[in-house]
C-alpha cells in the first residue's frame, strides 16, 4: 500500500471554482440553481441494472451536489425529483421511487440539518402516503430556520399545474380582473418566496424544459450536460457555473454598449 505522506487531497468545489472563474465574487455565482435530474434509468441500463437502482444512485448524488452548491455560495438549489407525469410510469417503478424518497428523508435530514440546509418542497403532497407526507413536513419543520442553503425538492410537481393552482386560488378569492398582476400570481405559487431560477441545468443530454419552473424560469440561463445524473459531480456543477458567469444577462434589454464604440 503506498504511503499517504505527501498525498494531495482533492480540491474543494470552491477552490475549483476559483481556478475556473478567476474569482469567487458573489456576482459570479447564481443565487438560485435548479436542476432537472435526468438519466437515472439510462445510467442503470448501461450497467445492466434495474431502473430503480439508477434512482437509488441518483438519490445518493443529491447529497454530493447539495454540499458542493452550498460550498460554492449558491443560496437556493431546486432539484426536480418527480413530476406529475411520472405517475404514468410502471407501478413498480413509482413505488420504488416513493420508497427511495422515504429512505432519503429518514437518512439524510439530520445531516442536512447539521450542515445548515433548509429543506423545502414544491408540488402537491396529497397524493403521497400519509406517513411519507408527514415525514416530509417534519423535515421541513426541523430545518426551517437554517440558512446555509435552501434545498427545494420538486416532487409531484409540474410547472403548468403550479400556474393552474395559482389561478384557481385567484378565482376562489374573487380577485377583480384589474387586480390580477404578475405579483398576484407569484404570491399564489407553491413557494412564493422562492426566487426566480438564475441557472437551470439539465443532465443526460436532453434539451427540454419538460414543464419545469415555467414561471420562475422565464429568464433563466440554461446549461445542458451530456452526463447522466448519477455521474454529474461537483466538477460538473463548477463547469456549469463557470459557463453561467461568462454570459451577459439582459432580461429583454439591449446589451450594454462596448467601451470605445
Amino acid at each position: 500500500m503506498p504511503d499517504d505522506e505527501g498525498a494531495q487531497t482533492a480540491p474543494s468545489p470552491a477552490s475549483a471554482a476559483s481556478r475556473v472563474l478567476g474569482s469567487t465574487e458573489s456576482s459570479d455565482i447564481p443565487r438560485h440553481v435548479a436542476i432537472i435530474m435526468d438519466g437515472n434509468g439510462r445510467w442503470a441500463a448501461q450497467r445492466g441494472l434495474d431502473r430503480i437502482q439508477g434512482h437509488e444512485h441518483g438519490t445518493d448524488n443529491i447529497r454530493i451536489i447539495t454540499h458542493a452548491a452550498a460550498e460554492l455560495g449558491v443560496q437556493y438549489l431546486t432539484l426536480w425529483a418527480f413530476s406529475t407525469e411520472n405517475w404514468s410510469r410502471p407501478a413498480e417503478e413509482v413505488q420504488g421511487i416513493l420508497r427511495i424518497l422515504a429512505q432519503a428523508i429518514d437518512s439524510e435530514t439530520e445531516e442536512l440539518h447539521r450542515r445548515g440546509a433548509r429543506l423545502r418542497h414544491i408540488g402537491e403532497l396529497d397524493a403521497l402516503d400519509p406517513s411519507l407526507r408527514q415525514s416530509v413536513l417534519d423535515a421541513i419543520e426541523l430545518t426551517r430556520d437554517n440558512n446555509a442553503i435552501t434545498l427545494t425538492l420538486a416532487f409531484n410537481y409540474g410547472g403548468r399545474r403550479e400556474i393552474v393552482h395559482a389561478v384557481q386560488s385567484i378565482v376562489r378569492e374573487g380577485l377583480n380582473p384589474d387586480d390580477i398582476t404578475e405579483d398576484s400570481i407569484r404570491d399564489r405559487l407553491y413557494s412564493p418566496d422562492l426566487p426566480d431560477a438564475d441557472l437551470i441545468i439539465r443532465t443526460s443530454g436532453e434539451y427540454r424544459m419538460s414543464n419545469f419552473l415555467l414561471w420562475q424560469g422565464a429568464y433563466s440561463e440554461f446549461f445542458f450536460s451530456p452526463k447522466l445524473w448519477p455521474d454529474f459531480g461537483a466538477d460538473d456543477l463548477v463547469e456549469a457555473i463557470a459557463d453561467y458567469s461568462r454570459r451577459e444577462r439582459r432580461f429583454g434589454a439591449l446589451a450594454a454598449p462596448t467601451s470605445g464604440r
